[in-house]
């Protein structure tokens, strides 16, 4: 049983490489035909990031789009195929009530937002050079992890944080903002790590495959099936976003991904290893927040030459290439200590 689930699970993520794969290309020559590029911000707020990324003006954007639609895509097909024909299709079928169908709505939900938001920039339709206001996607993304945390804890009667090496504690109705902030802090922060090359697909990769290898060691095979289908997704978007990208991520793939992770963390319960899991996710919005507010309490003076902290080591001469393989070094190595403290606790602390 165990052996089929783990093929099943590996399976699927190759299926889902190949198919992104192969639409990956197709994806490249819409967004170039219709001039779906990438706006550089300019002026006098940013100068270090200006100077830095120039020359990426004009590169398109929305690429993250071939993941939700690959992930999406095939389960809507195994849905189908499972539907008319049972047997084999049945078994490949990740789709599940109990556990993704909420992962799965939230991830096409948050795709259409980003969607938008990405068209509108693109279109310069919005401040600041077009797109949505940070207050106003702040609005929609918390209505979205509100709907969530209602439904997780009137509908799902879920209240539990769970704390390693010490047990479960039961939070009641503090669970609501616990829920809300894991979803709305995911999706910022995985739109702030997707500054560089390769960066924030590589940072989410290492988050889903360890979330992934959870979810299969507590048996919610279907919902470490869907990360398996992600993680593959994520491979072939990574073969064409790695310096120099033919493509970006946009808020379309960073906003659907960082929810998505969100959610697979709440579901099983991993709320306080998921800083391990996202590290460099959470390492990148500290950066922000604590620019911000060294620059609101000390007259202007910034912590960090720019920020997310990705800049900032950039500025100080750092080729992108770099940063962005040792920030995946980083990410490999906490994600692994994550999985340790979530195998010890779970086989060998009694």
């Amino acid at each position: 049983m165990v052996v089929l689930q783990a093929i099943r699970v590996i399976g699927l993520s190759l299926v889902a490489f190949l198919v992104a794969l192969a639409l990956t290309p197709v994806m490249v020559r819409i967004l170039k035909k219709f001039h779906i590029a990438k706006q550089i911000r300019s002026g006098a707020d940013t100068p270090i990031f200006s100077q830095l990324h120039a020359k990426k003006a004009g590169t398109p954007t929305m690429g993250g789009a071939i993941i939700w639609i690959t992930v999406l895509g095939m389960a809507l097909l195994f849905v189908l195929f499972d539907l008319f024909f049972g047997g084999f299709w049945t078994y490949l079928n990740f789709v599940d009530r109990a556990q993704t169908y909420l992962p799965i709505a939230a991830m096409l939900i948050a795709a259409i937002l980003g969607l938008a938001d990405d068209i509108m920039g693109v279109l310069k339709i919005g401040p600041y050079g077009g797109g949505l206001r940070m207050t106003q996607k702040l609005v929609l993304y918390l209505l979205l992890a509100i709907i969530g945390a209602l439904w997780f804890y009137y509908r799902l009667d879920w209240s539990v944080l769970h704390i390693p090496f010490v047990g479960n504690l039961e939070i009641g109705w503090w669970y609501i903002p616990l829920f809300i902030f894991i979803i709305v802090a995911s999706a910022f922060s995985a739109n702030e790590t997707d500054g560089l090359d390769g960066l924030a697909g590589g940072a989410l990769l290492f988050a889903f495959s360890a979330l992934a290898v959870v979810a299969f060691a507590i048996g919610r095979y279907d919902l470490a099936a869907f990360g398996g289908v992600i993680i593959g997704a994520l491979l072939a978007f990574l073969w064409f976003n790695i310096y120099p990208a033919r493509f970006f991520m946009g808020d379309t793939g960073s906003m659907s991904l960082g929810i998505t992770m969100g959610i697979v963390a709440m579901l099983t319960n991993t709320t306080l290893i998921l800083p391990f899991f996202a590290s460099i996710l959470v390492f990148e919005s500290l950066s922000v927040i604590i620019q911000v507010v060294s620059k609101k309490l000390r007259n202007g003076k910034k912590v960090f030459l720019s920020a997310p902290i990705h800049h900032h080591f950039e500025a100080l001469g750092w080729p992108e290439t770099q940063v962005t393989m040792r920030f995946w070094i980083v990410s490999a190595i906490l994600s692994a200590l994550g999985l340790i403290i979530f195998f010890l606790e779970r086989y060998f602390i009694i």
